[in-house]
């Protein structure tokens, strides 16, 4: 019993220091942002409240905890996901063109996040500076510089690998979690009628109230429930059910701090930065350790999302969506913990722009928001999606109604675009139109390539291997798949006469299944020709040395196919750039150098 009972508080322990981060650090700005353009009335402050209430358990309590989590492949979830499951129900078809490009809409949306939370977390937790005395005159400057450093600082880290510092990361964010409780409770109980705003009745009063203008405040509400994606996309790191769990305590935490942040208005109805100001009249002896505390959780939140970044990334790569890039494994024991610096580096510029470009939070608050419903739409369309396929058809009116939630606050959204909205489109951009023009480019070239079937390869394969004038050894050949042998295998074999005692094809396919290695070592499939296919998941690391040498392949030399580009299209020269500047294949999978035989092919596209 005690070793469960441990392994459930440690599930939901590790759990706030991977996932919670984000969602977690939300009250640092979400109130301030609000009222700063809502006037903190007691009607207004009831109406807020239980939007934000309400937000978090619809978009992600029922979207995400509830419906989505009881969706994954062995494990695993995300976009990415929601995809393979619905490519296997679907069986080709427009529909399913329609779901790709969704995916590559909600890949993109998470990544262009992946920049703007960083920022607005960190420099939203260094304006508490500002209550202090010592620090009171800082100016903007300033605090820019302290936030920017703190984000070098982060980025600088990431290649050492997360591993070993991530281990305090929970209960760190458990002390969070707890400060943000009892601070909450203190407030509440000086204005315990805060408490009748968790009637969604307010809510609808204030839409009344206000109209239209009611109607725009969701797009701030939403930043109350941003990070609650997280939940999802890392199911794979921990597993659904410390996720859930661990949430509920999330939950409570955020609704009694926001409840408490609620009274303190009521009270205080001038005060800027709400949760400093309200713990800085609380205690000002421990206003210091909080903001110390706040700036920790910041970090951590950033420090989950990079992560986040570099798995999507992972994924989209082995998936085949993305360009190669070259990957490090930080941890010899947890696959999640990868290491891609050049998307690292990218990012860290990202950041700093962002906040050298918006200054404060409240101005990146305007930017934000938008990818992040943009995301929770489209999880909630694939979602009906999968639910009217399967047996679990009851769930379908619940997903339609979270989706059209998710579309209210897309299109209250809308209205950010003009206000700095625009910079998350643009962000997003850069991801999708990479994954478009890399998908499509792959397309076209392997057209271009015109590989041949493996029936008339092997006729003039056996008159030349007839002659017997084999080189001693083994030579291994790359292909994609077995029945179709590449323009420079071709090349080698027939054209070069290159051809070993023993040729094997080897091909990598990567299944629908996040983890999970197996092999098939077929042999004679012709005159001293054998072939090898890894099936291999799309989250697994392969170790391609190792599995020959368990199947007695002992290779003298590696041949893989060089793509040498002849265009005048400018959007292939595009292409042809990128895959010149992205490691090829055998780079990427980290084989002997040593035994390496690039073999080039001129290709017009």
């Amino acid at each position: 019993m005690q070793k469960h009972e441990q392994s459930y508080w440690g599930g939901v322990v590790k759990s706030m220091g991977l996932v919670f981060g984000d969602i977690g650090t939300s009250p640092i700005y979400t109130l301030s942002v609000i009222f700063a353009l809502t006037k903190p009335t007691p009607d207004n402050i009831y109406g807020i409240l239980s939007l934000i209430v309400w937000t978090l358990f619809v978009l992600v309590t029922v979207e995400y905890a509830w419906l989505a989590m009881s969706l994954g492949r062995k494990g695993e979830g995300g976009t990415i996901v929601l995809k393979e499951i619905l490519v296997r129900m679907l069986k080709g078809g427009r529909a399913l063109g329609f779901i790709g490009l969704l995916s590559f809409v909600g890949v993109s949306l998470l990544l262009g996040d992946g920049v703007i939370t960083p920022a607005i977390s960190i420099l939203s937790a260094v304006e508490g500076l500002e209550l202090i005395p010592a620090t009171a005159n800082l100016s903007e400057g300033g605090v820019i510089l302290i936030a920017a450093t703190i984000a070098v600082i982060l980025f600088i880290f990431q290649s050492k690998g997360t591993d070993k510092v991530a281990g305090a990361f929970g209960p760190l964010m458990v002390l969070w979690f707890s400060a943000l409780t009892v601070s909450g409770v203190i407030a509440i109980s000086a204005h315990p009628e805060v408490i009748k705003s968790l009637s969604p009745w307010y809510a609808i009063k204030f839409f009344l109230d206000n109209g239209m203008s009611g109607f725009f405040v969701l797009s701030e509400v939403i930043l109350c429930a941003t990070g609650g994606e997280a939940l999802y996309a890392d199911m794979g790191h921990l597993g659904r059910k410390p996720i859930v769990r661990a949430w509920y305590f999330v939950f409570v935490a955020l609704v009694i701090n926001y409840l408490g942040q609620g009274a303190y208005l009521l009270e205080h109805q001038h005060d800027k930065n709400t949760l400093f100001a309200m713990i800085h009249g609380q205690s000002q002896v421990l206003y210091i350790p909080f903001l110390l505390l706040t700036i920790l959780a910041t970090v951590i939140a950033s420090q989950a999302l990079i992560s986040g970044v570099f798995s999507i990334i992972y994924q989209g790569i082995t998936t085949r969506i993305m360009p190669l890039m070259k990957v490090d494994y930080t941890s010899s024991h947890l696959k999640s913990q990868i290491y891609i610096g050049s998307v690292n580096w990218t990012l860290m510029v990202l950041v700093l722009f962002i906040m050298l470009l918006f200054k404060k939070s409240e101005n990146l608050a305007a930017a934000y928001g938008l990818a992040v419903t943009g995301s929770m739409a489209i999880t909630g369309i694939m979602m009906t999606m999968i639910f009217a396929n399967t047996t679990k058809k009851w769930k379908v009116p619940i997903a339609i109604a979270v989706t059209l939630v998710d579309f209210v606050f897309l299109i209250a959204n809308l209205n950010k675009l003009p206000h700095g909205g625009y910079w998350s489109l643009i962000l997003a951009s850069i991801p999708f139109l990479t994954i478009l023009l890399w998908t499509k480019g792959q397309r076209a070239l392997y057209r271009a390539l015109k590989p041949l079937d493996v029936e008339t390869f092997l006729m003039s394969y056996e008159q030349i291997f007839a002659k017997q004038r084999t080189i001693p050894g083994t030579g291994l050949f790359f292909t994609r798949e077995w029945a179709v042998v590449p323009p420079y295998v071709v090349h080698c074999i027939i054209r070069s006469n290159i051809i070993y005692e023993r040729n094997v094809f080897i091909s990598i396919i990567r299944t629908d299944e996040p983890f999970g290695v197996s092999y098939k070592l077929t042999e004679n499939r012709g005159s001293g020709l054998d072939s090898f296919e890894i099936f291999a998941g799309y989250m697994e690391v392969i170790d391609i040395e190792t599995l020959l040498k368990k199947n007695n392949i002992h290779e003298k030399v590696i041949f893989y196919g060089v793509e040498d580009i002849t265009t005048n299209n400018p959007i292939w020269k595009v292409f042809n750039a990128i895959k010149k500047l992205s490691p090829n294949f055998v780079q990427f999978n980290q084989l002997p150098a040593s035994k390496l035989q690039g073999v080039l092919t001129r290709v017009e596209m």
